[in-house]
């Protein structure tokens, strides 16, 4: 699509100058976009930028989720422990303030045995590999994996990624409007991936400590979660280095994070009779 197209005899100056002001158009437009979609999280109190509504995310997660289980060697046959993986989840979400949204959460156990990972679609497909499952001993180590990526669909991460995403773009068509220099753009893109990069891991963050809160809620020790990092950590080796390493920051950084969760989230002790 042509945004601009110079006149005979109209110079440089006004060429650039219409450049100028359609940048400003698409910029604006794209800002307003961002920043009119800003709503409260009632779980998490903050108020961020959306681009869709509970509805869409929920529709989206359950068209994405068949591709995603297909990525992963299918759901894993093993009824008894998908039936594990099933209970566990839902006793966090019926057991904790998940419980107050409108999220059609699903626990999926996936049949892939060499990737170590777990990961949640908007809307509250949650699935877990067969290969991190086998890493963990007890219902409340799943429960801490589980509780994280409860923690990502409840935080509405997914939502805010795509929002943000739209902003990098607009910006960046803006930006190659306003330049006529393709590389100019490129550059562009590069700036808004780190952005998003930088966010992303501050949404990991935040789901380890929705995870602690979610946990201790529905009777779960939160301690567990460190366990998990150590397993995590000892999982990692020359030829076995865990995918959940590529998309969450690194387990060591996240202990300190988890610890302080903790505290925060009990600050006279750790009641007693949690499930360990």
């Amino acid at each position: 699509m042509m945004f601009y197209q110079m006149r005979p005899g109209y110079g440089g100056r006004g060429t650039g100058k219409g450049r100028f002001i359609m940048a400003l158009l698409l910029a604006g437009f794209a800002l307003m976009s961002y920043y009119g979609s800003r709503e409260v999280n009632p779980i998490t109190g903050e108020t961020q930028s959306v681009a869709l509504t509970q509805g869409q995310e929920i529709a989206l997660g359950l068209q994405a989720a068949p591709e995603m289980a297909a990525q992963f060697g299918g759901l894993d046959p093993d009824p008894q422990a998908q039936a594990r993986v099933d209970a566990i989840g839902q006793r966090l979400v019926q057991r904790s303030a998940a419980a107050n949204t409108n999220w059609k959460f699903e626990f999926h156990l996936l049949g892939d045995t060499q990737t170590i990972n777990a990961f949640a679609l908007p809307g509250g497909q949650v699935f877990i590999t067969r290969a991190l499952y086998d890493e963990l001993g007890s219902d409340a180590q799943i429960a801490g994996v589980l509780g994280h990526e409860i923690g990502h669909v409840v935080g509405r991460h997914g939502a805010e990624r795509i929002a943000k995403q739209q902003l990098t773009q607009g910006l960046t068509g803006a930006a190659v409007v306003a330049s006529g220099d393709y590389r100019t753009g490129q550059m562009a893109q590069v700036i808004g991936s780190l952005v998003n990069m930088k966010y992303g891991r501050g949404d990991e963050l935040e789901s380890d400590r929705l995870g602690v809160r979610f946990m201790a809620e529905a009777g779960y020790d939160p301690r567990a979660m460190l366990t998990v990092m150590r397993v995590l950590e000892q999982s990692s080796g020359p030829n076995r280095q865990p995918e959940f390493f590529s998309t969450h920051p690194n387990p060591g950084n996240r202990i300190a994070i988890i610890e302080d969760a903790i505290r925060a989230q009990f600050p006279q002790g750790l009641p007693a009779g949690l499930e360990s």
